[in-house]
């Protein structure tokens, strides 16, 4: 969780983390957003509305994968990947 609060203190008020636009940060770290029943708005506010703003831009939206593809890719990896 400190991590996260990391990233919420580097947002600060901006709308993406280099500003007013999309850039390499925001990229790099949106497929990393947590999804489904998993919630950090209550210790981390600003970052559940940044990812929402991200993944609503239509060039990430097309770029993001699939979250279950991304699972299943790990469930078949995971024993490369050392992650047991």
């Amino acid at each position: 969780m400190q991590c996260l609060k990391t990233l919420e203190g580097e947002l600060e008020d901006k709308l993406y983390f280099g500003g007013e636009g999309i850039g390499f940060m925001d990229v790099g770290l949106v497929p990393f957003t947590p999804g489904g029943n998993f919630s950090i708005k209550a210790g981390c506010p600003k970052l559940p509305t940044w990812a929402k703003r991200c993944k609503e831009n239509e060039s990430v939206f097309k770029a993001l994968s699939h979250p279950h593809k991304i699972y299943g890719f790990f469930l078949e990896h995971k024993e490369k990947l050392e992650l047991n």
